[in-house]
């Protein structure tokens, strides 16, 4: 009868030490997959905040152009015109870091990256519509 007590003791301990590893790697790729969706939400209103600012008149601090012709000029874009504070020109929430690259004039690129979770997210915008945003999830970045 102890030797059975004792195997049941050990069979029990195994079955609980697999159901905490599995339950750790669970909560990781949750909360992997929640920092993703946060920087998804993130430089969606990053962008949506870019599409207002694209609309309004310079003399208030705008873009000063509609889009109307399809056509946006992002050049003049920086996340101080946005209203978003700013460190060598980066945005850091607890999200992660954000970075502008109007380097085309034609649209924003907002790249959110989360060195912490390995995730990172492209936002692009390309006129002043819903449907001109776009985004790009990637999962186990690597920084450089």
């Amino acid at each position: 009868m102890g030797q059975q007590q004792l195997l049941l003791l050990v069979l029990g301990i195994v079955i609980v030490g697999l159901a905490v590893v599995v339950g750790i790697q669970a909560f990781g790729e949750n909360q992997k997959k929640t920092n993703a969706d946060a920087l998804v939400n993130d430089g969606i209103r990053i962008a949506s905040d870019a599409q207002a600012w694209m609309m309004k008149a310079t003399a208030f601090g705008g873009g000063g152009n509609n889009c109307g012709t399809g056509v946006c000029d992002w050049s003049a874009l920086t996340f101080s015109a946005l209203g978003y504070s700013v460190a060598s020109g980066v945005h850091t929430n607890l999200n992660g870091n954000f970075e502008l690259d109007v380097s085309t004039a034609t649209q924003v690129v907002i790249t959110g990256t989360s060195a912490q979770n390995g995730n990172q997210v492209e936002v692009t915008v390309t006129g002043g519509k819903p449907s001109d945003i776009s985004t790009l999830v990637i999962t186990d970045y690597v920084g450089s």
